[in-house]
């Protein structure tokens, strides 16, 4: 993450990250757009995401239990992968997972104090 962009990167390895990277990688390969362009988007996109799952995801509280498997911090970024996750949300419902990654960064933006 370079110091002049205030958001992290981590959606970009979602599938509507990939998919926007494939597509701008496309018009870069055809001459389309410019390479710096394509990288303005995708901080456009970082911004966006970030802003917009802080404003309308309604947070709920949950608890898990698993085995750590591995875990790594790096950057002021923790990613941690767990395996037989059980997950008990606050409604009493249930989710079991074989394998499951977290990755937990900052609240503050890089850069802030």
């Amino acid at each position: 993450m370079s110091g002049t962009n205030a958001y992290y990167e981590l959606y970009r390895r979602s599938s509507i990250g990939v998919a926007l990277t494939d597509a701008l990688d496309e018009l870069i390969n055809e001459s389309k757009i410019q390479p710096q362009l394509a990288m303005k988007i995708l901080s456009t996109f970082d911004r966006s995401v970030t802003e917009a799952l802080s404003e309308r995801v309604k947070s709920t509280r949950l608890s898990f239990k698993g085995h750590l498997d591995t875990y790594r911090f790096c950057d002021d970024v923790w990613t941690f992968i767990i395996k037989d996750v059980n997950f008990k949300m606050e409604g009493g419902d249930a989710i079991v997972g074989d394998k499951i990654k977290i990755v937990a960064c900052n609240f503050k933006r890089p850069g802030e104090q």
